[in-house]
């Protein structure tokens, strides 16, 4: 491989060219040293940037401490070959050296090159040189670019074995390059370099013998620091010296052979160990002893294991394709994060292409297809690299998993496939099915693949981008929940309720019908009073009317803004049995100060928002309550029922305003809400989606009391298809929006147009589950976020969790599974904050969850039952738990804030639009 500048040199050959003058000499070996000292500063430069100097100083201050250390670098190195630097290669120098400062010294490198310590400036200097002059070195001996790192067309045969290879490693480091292979005779671990040297020589290539009749190696291993090898023999499991023949520990206490072992790569004293026993081994290096022990995890042996550095957690895969996501904690004690099925994840992908292509107008896919296990042979990570606004975003969360049949590239955030790569879909290969996969990073943040064929001896070797993915993926055409146009002219948005009409004149000599009373209020008779036992006492404490103009201190305490750097609600604060049926749904106000109860006995409750006080009870439903609602406003509130009626209630009323059912309605009414600033009613019932314009009359006629004064009217009914119920909808009230989420009962999720509408885009099999419960970012009048982060939905299903989506996109970005919900309809909420998810469970505890994260945050224990309903409020850090034995509990956050008794700016920005 050589580049341009080499191609020049050899037609400008000494036979050929002119004969060069000292002059000329002169000037060549000041280009050269002018390109070795721009190539030592770039080299000074990177090892600082990787370092992580850039969070302690500018780029200025970091190119003049690596300008400071080029004079004394460039005094040892020398470079004959004339413009042989390849000025590409010092990052990659940049890196060895890295990797080299970081193994022998325990201070951090940007603090030893930031200081200017002389002792401490010799060893950097020397390490720089050391490198750098061995790069040259490489490049006076006329070795090609690649072969200086390692990479060759010539093989380099090693011999030294005499029995069958059953295993073999590459170490961790790139400078030197180590090689480890293991039969049932030696395990050898060899230097790449000193060998092709020996070779070179004349003489065979040598090893070092690092272990003796270890029986049958089926796994081998590097440490990160090249110093130790873990080898997976029989049961047990030895840890060897990479310098020497010594056995440092012998691991035993599996059940059956072990298949894999994995060092930590951020703790050199733990390693990781799986095994036939279908379980896998926490070891403590240090003492050779059992940290943690896992669970049997499948009926199918453990094979593969990985660890993820950025997020701490362990991926291990058995033999029937099931992948198991961990958490390590530093106590080594590991908790659940996800479990995923490749055969499931491959099913619901492909379903997921059909659908896709059937809109597209594409043609029907075959259907002969054979179905195989999916044996998870090796796991790696895979970061995908995504340009946002001309900048690269790198997402670490995807997983390469090697199987018989190809490779699988996961979204370990969201747990689903993302794309599946066939053998069988590339005719050029001469691998049908796979024996073992060797998964490395590549050049230009591309992954290489070493695959060996199960039938044939043959080996391919296969390279994947995933910024080709990440593209893919970020091309979907989304939505977003703020309309990018005005209502249509035939939009049921536009739709308004009639003006009264006026009254028409009465005939002259007529007669005005009239009541006997003529007030709207009838004063009491007094009957029902308690007799007065003083008579004509004077009233002594007549208090003044205090001006209007001072402040009220009863305002509640509330947040000013919503402390967007809280910490999540964990504190206990209050507890209150309310009754002894379930809490269904739970709803603060706007202004966070008052929360609707719905309970189970068919009653809502309005509670102050600290639980004090007794609480405002509302009767009139015959059947328990399935969800509340506040007016934007807050001057009325609504309440919907299992027995298919909805009930309008005015503030300071015990009577509601209007009752809608009386037979109107056929099933339950899902999710009743208000919706557009107020302006219409939007639930579901059945198949149905209603949306319906209303006026609540709020005045009071003691006369005609039971005269239904208030108005509403059907502005449009949208019907699904006939065997699909709606089970769950969303849409957002604090701005004008057109999109509603409505979620059916054949586990889909649609998104729905109402200007036009019409269903935009659905996603079929969303869960497992029809969806129980959707929940979209709607933030609170206190607290400011990102525009796109108002564009993000949960939803809850029995048995799959809850999975936060992406309507920009439509697709899932995270999946949260640590709580317990198999049956009961558990509700989920999002922080006014947009940082935490918390969601009921079943093993009588709530869990909290920051929104980047699959590991929940906080375990909210010693609920009395199952935690139904959670909810945030939108003022104050505060979370609100409702159980299924009717018991309320409040959570506050540990760090203080600085509290504000006024939010009358708050309250009155809210426009009033119901007409």
């Amino acid at each position: 491989m050589t580049d341009d500048r080499t191609e020049r040199i050899d037609k400008t050959s000494p036979s050929e060219s002119q004969p060069i003058d000292e002059k000329d000499k002169t000037e060549e070996s000041e280009q050269t040293e002018k390109q070795l000292q721009l190539f030592v500063l770039l080299v000074i430069f990177k090892v600082l940037e990787e370092s992580g100097a850039r969070g302690l100083c500018s780029n200025d201050m970091m190119i003049s401490h690596s300008s400071r250390l080029v004079p004394k670098i460039m005094v040892g190195l020398k470079l004959k070959k004339k413009s042989g630097l390849d000025m590409d290669e010092w990052k990659k120098v940049a890196k060895v050296v890295l990797r080299d400062l970081n193994k022998n010294y325990d201070i951090e490198v940007k603090y030893l090159i930031l200081n200017e310590h002389p002792d401490v400036e010799d060893l950097i200097v020397q390490t720089f040189q050391i490198h750098i002059q061995k790069y040259c070195d490489q490049l006076e001996k006329g070795c090609c670019r690649c072969r200086c790192w390692c990479e060759t067309l010539c093989p380099l045969l090693l011999t030294g074995h005499h029995g069958e290879i059953g295993a073999m490693t590459f170490g961790k480091g790139s400078s030197p390059v180590f090689l480890c292979s293991a039969s049932a005779d030696y395990i050898i671990v060899w230097e790449i370099e000193l060998c092709q040297m020996r070779v070179k020589e004349g003489h065979v290539a040598a090893g070092i013998v690092i272990g003796t009749l270890l029986d049958e190696v089926v796994h081998l291993s590097f440490c990160y620091s090249d110093e130790r090898v873990a080898a997976c023999s029989g049961r047990s499991v030895f840890i060897l010296s990479s310098k020497r023949q010594e056995v440092i520990f012998t691991l035993e206490g599996h059940l059956g052979p072990s298949t894999s072992a994995e060092f930590c790569p951020w703790n050199k004293d733990v390693l990781i160990s799986t095994s036939e026993d279908r379980t896998f081994k926490v070891w403590d290096l240090k003492t050779g002893a059992v940290s943690y022990q896992s669970f049997v995890l499948s009926a199918f042996p453990l094979i593969s294991a990985c660890f993820l550095e950025e997020t701490r957690q362990l991926i291990t895969g058995s033999t029937d394709g099931q992948v198991w996501c961990f958490s390590l904690h530093d106590d080594h004690k590991f908790h659940l994060v996800s479990k995923m099925d490749l055969e499931k994840m491959e099913k619901r992908h492909q379903l997921h292409q059909e659908t896709v292509s059937h809109q597209a107008g594409g043609e029907e896919p075959s259907e002969d297809t054979v179905e195989t296990t999916k044996p998870v042979l090796k796991i790696a990570s895979c970061s995908s690299f995504t340009d946002t606004n001309n900048e690269q975003k790198k997402d670490s969360s995807w997983l390469c998993i090697g199987s018989f049949d190809g490779l699988y590239v996961v979204d370990l955030a969201t747990s689903e496939l993302l794309t599946a790569l066939y053998f069988k879909d590339f005719p050029h290969l001469s691998i049908t099915m796979a024996n073992s996969w060797t998964i490395s990073p590549a050049r230009d943040n591309s992954m290489a693949f070493l695959v060996t064929s199960l039938f044939t001896p043959s080996v391919v070797l296969l390279e994947l981008d995933p910024c080709d993915l990440g593209k893919i993926w970020a091309c979907c055409k989304g939505f977003s929940v703020f309309p990018s146009s005005p209502p249509l002219p035939e939009s049921p948005l536009n739709a308004r309720l009639k003006e009264t009409e006026p009254s028409h004149p009465e005939k002259k000599g007529g007669t005005k019908d009239q009541p006997l009373v003529f007030h709207s209020k009838v004063k009491s008779s007094g009957y029902t009073s308690t007799p007065r036992r003083t008579m004509f006492s004077s009233k002594t404490n007549i208090q003044k009317n205090r001006s209007s103009s001072k402040p009220n201190k009863n305002t509640g305490l509330l947040f000013r803004d919503y402390p967007a750097d809280s910490e999540a609600p964990t504190t206990p604060h209050a507890h209150l049995s309310v009754a002894n049926k379930p809490v269904y749904c739970l709803q603060y106000s706007g202004d966070g100060k008052q929360i609707l109860c719905g309970l189970g006995d068919s009653s809502v409750l309005l509670y102050k928002s600290s639980l004090t006080g007794n609480p405002a009870v509302y009767t009139g439903h015959d059947k328990p309550v399935s969800s509340v609602s506040w007016s934007l406003n807050r001057q009325c509130w609504l309440s919907a029922s299992e027995d298919q009626s909805l009930r309008i209630w005015a503030h300071g009323s015990t009577d509601p305003a209007f009752i809608m059912g009386n037979s109107l309605f056929s099933k339950p009414i899902r999710d009743a809400q208000f919706y557009y600033l107020d302006k219409f009613l939007l639930f579901a019932s059945g198949p149905s989606l209603y949306l319906y314009l209303y006026d609540v009359d709020t005045t009071h006629d003691d006369i005609k009391r039971y005269h239904q004064r208030s108005v509403v009217k059907l502005a449009k009914r949208f019907t699904t298809p006939s065997p699909t119920y709606i089970t769950a909808l969303s849409a957002v009230n604090d701005f004008l929006s057109h999109i509603v989420l409505l979620c059916g009962s054949d586990r889909s999720i649609r998104v729905f147009d109402m200007n036009k509408s019409t269903v935009a885009s659905q996603l079929l099999d969303a869960h497992c589950r029809a969806v129980h419960c959707i929940t979209q970012n709607k933030g609170s009048m206190f607290s400011t976020q990102a525009p796109d982060s108002y564009n993000l939905f949960l939803t809850s299903a029995v048995k799959d969790g809850v999975k936060i989506w992406d309507l920009r996109t439509l697709r899932c970005v995270r999946r949260y599974e640590n709580h317990l919900n198999r049956c009961h309809p558990c509700s989920a909420a999002i922080s006014p904050c947009g940082r935490f998810i918390a969601s009921g469970s079943e093993d009588n505890a709530a869990y909290v969850y920051d929104i980047r994260s699959s590991s929940y945050l906080h375990k909210l224990q010693k609920h009395s039952d199952t935690v139904l309903s959670v909810t945030f409020n939108p003022a104050t850090p505060e979370l609100l738990t409702g159980t299924l034995d009717g018991k309320l509990k409040l959570f506050e956050s540990s760090s203080g804030a600085r509290l504000s008794h006024d939010t009358s700016a708050a309250v009155h920005s809210i426009p009033n639009m119901t007409g």
